[in-house]
Order: structure tokens, then C-alpha cells, then sequence
């Protein structure tokens, strides 16, 4: 019986042990989890960039988030399906599987389509009642066709060489970005430099396509080292400089969860490590822009009371790919709206 309770001890030994050793911290602004909008882009997947080909979906969020059309393919094609012939014209319908069924009846009864197989004239019977049949049958589908016309194709009437046609283009799409108009220069253009062409591709027709210069990077450069050391000193002040209201209400309570546990997430030497541009655009008044980073940093969380490491390793950089959208009002300096992770 001892033998067994010392083995129960052991085996519950091993369990525990890797629990106390600590481990790669993910507690720094935003980390875990996916919060913010994106503008009418929230309910939307940033478009892919090699930094982050795919990302999660943002998780919390003030900005109603309604599925598109596209988002149920399935649902969408049997919604917009064309009803068959059957379908459109019921009474033609009742019509034919009144005359098969009368047919059928009679076969069984000994008339109608089987009556007098056996002789030439119960043979041209037959066929003769097949022969209408299929007689009513073309007549009324050339009929149903007269009456409801061909359809035609809208703006059937432009010809190839005016507006709308193959030398003309189509007047509502958007111009194509040009090859420089998101050329990026300097520290953060060598960074940034694989996903504009993703961005241009993805923007949608209801917003237009932005610009992003070498002052835009180095501004989301910035942002990204600055939030994250007002995150680790827990200056709300500073936050809210830096980010949008919502963004800020998500962090208030991230770091009061921490305070209310006991412990502190300390962030330190932040560096971005590759980074590139996966969608710009504006809406109205306010512009956006959605950055894929890599980046590492000394992330530990601290017992408040002693300042004890519960989580982390001060002497190991842990490295982490998120998704930021930043917004700006026209003319204005830019802020951190939503953080997704990856």
C-alpha cells in the first residue's frame, strides 16, 4: 500500500514541476486574443501578406460585423438559382402528368398506351398518343418562350468602342494603382516591402485605395513600440494618445485583470523584424491602414508584491506576428484601431 502512495506522489510530482517552470509569456498588449475595428472592414479577413498569410478573425469588437453574401457560397447560389421550366409554369406541368397518368392508368387497365399492342392499329394508337403529347409539349414551350422574349444582357446596346465597351473599360471600376503609388523608402520600406500589391488587390469598391508613404511607416513603427511600453507601465494616460477609445476600454481591463491577479506584464526592448502593408483605404473622412508585423521583445509577467518572474524569461526575447489596422482623421496623426492575432 505504500509502494503505491509513493508512486501517486511521484507521477503527481512530474505533472506539476513543468507547471512552476515558467513559460513564454503572451500577455503583452493585445496578445491572444483579436479586438478592435477595422472600419467596414471588420467583419472582412485582412488580405494575406508573406509576414502574415492568414490571420483570425477579430473576436471582440464595437463595430457590427454583417456576413456577406459571399461568406455562405452555397446559400447564395440556391438563393440566386433560376427556377426550371417545371417550376415556372405549373399548369403545363399538371397538364403533362395528367396525360401520362391517364396513359399509365389505361395501360393497366388495358387501354390507353398498351391497348391493341398486339395489332397494327393498337401500334399507330400508340404512337399517335405519343406524337400529341409531344406535339402540346413543343407548342407550349414555344409559346411560353414568345411571350416572356429572350433576355438580354445589360447594356447590351455599347458598342466596343464606346463607353463600357472592350476599348472603353468599365467606367466604374477603379483605376489600377500605379507601380509606386505605395512605394516605401528608408528603414521601414525595406520591412514593409511584400503585401501592397495584395492591398491594392483587396480593397473594397465601397472605400477608396490609400497611399502609404515612408512617414506612415515609421509611424506604425513607432506606434508599435510606444503602446507597447504604455501597456507595460500601465499609463492609461499615454494610451489614450496612442489608440482608439474602444482599443483603450479593452486595455483597461486586460490590465486591471492583471492588478486584480497580483501580477504586472512588463514588455521591454520591443524591435520590429519584418513587416509589410496588407491593405490601405479610406472611408468618408477617416483613413485605414492594416500593417502585418513580426516583432520580438522581452515579455515576462511580474508578481506585484515581490516583483518574482511567473511567466516569461528575462534573458530570452520571445518573438510574436499580429495584424494592426491603424486609422487616422484626415490630416491627422495615426492611432492603433484593432489588433488580430495570426
Amino acid at each position: 500500500m505504500t509502494k503505491f502512495r509513493w508512486l501517486a506522489i511521484l507521477a503527481a510530482l512530474i505533472i506539476a514541476v513543468p507547471s512552476l517552470a515558467p513559460s513564454p509569456a503572451d500577455a503583452r498588449a493585445g496578445g491572444g486574443s483579436g479586438s478592435g475595428s477595422r472600419g467596414s472592414k471588420s467583419g472582412q479577413a485582412p488580405a494575406p501578406t508573406q509576414t502574415a498569410p492568414t490571420s483570425k478573425p477579430v473576436e471582440r469588437s464595437a463595430t457590427p460585423q454583417q456576413q456577406s453574401p459571399s461568406a455562405n457560397p452555397a446559400g447564395a447560389a440556391a438563393a440566386g438559382a433560376k427556377p426550371g421550366f417545371m417550376q415556372r409554369n405549373p399548369f403545363l406541368t399538371g397538364l403533362m402528368g395528367g396525360m401520362l397518368g391517364a396513359g399509365l392508368i389505361g395501360m393497366l387497365m388495358g387501354g390507353g398506351f398498351g391497348a391493341g399492342l398486339g395489332s397494327m392499329a393498337g401500334m399507330l394508337g400508340f404512337l399517335l398518343q405519343l406524337g400529341l403529347i409531344a406535339g402540346i409539349v413543343y407548342f407550349a414551350v414555344r409559346w411560353w418562350k414568345s411571350r416572356n422574349g429572350a433576355p438580354q444582357a445589360a447594356f447590351a446596346g455599347a458598342g466596343a468602342g464606346g463607353p463600357g465597351g472592350a476599348m472603353g473599360g468599365n467606367p466604374l471600376s477603379p483605376a489600377p494603382a500605379g507601380p509606386d503609388s505605395m512605394a516605401r523608402t528608408g528603414l521601414m520600406g525595406g520591412m514593409l516591402g511584400g503585401g501592397a500589391g495584395a492591398g491594392a488587390a483587396s480593397a473594397a469598391s465601397a472605400t477608396e485605395q490609400l497611399a502609404i508613404g515612408e512617414a506612415d511607416y515609421n509611424a506604425f513603427e513607432a506606434l508599435l513600440v510606444n503602446v507597447q511600453a504604455a501597456y507595460s507601465a500601465g499609463d492609461l494616460a499615454k494610451l489614450r494618445s496612442l489608440v482608439t477609445p474602444e482599443m483603450l476600454g479593452y486595455f483597461t481591463q486586460e490590465l486591471s485583470a492583471n492588478a486584480s491577479s497580483g501580477v504586472e506584464n512588463k514588455i521591454e526592448s520591443v524591435k520590429l523584424e519584418q513587416g509589410d502593408l496588407s491593405e490601405a483605404w479610406s472611408e468618408a473622412s477617416v483613413d485605414y491602414a492594416t500593417v502585418a508585423m513580426r516583432f520580438s521583445m522581452i515579455d515576462v509577467m511580474r508578481n506585484l508584491s515581490d516583483g518574482r518572474i511567473v511567466e516569461g524569461n528575462e534573458q530570452v526575447r520571445s518573438e510574436a506576428t499580429e495584424v494592426w489596422t491603424f486609422l487616422r482623421g484626415r490630416g491627422g496623426n495615426w492611432i492603433l484601431s484593432a489588433i488580430q492575432q495570426t
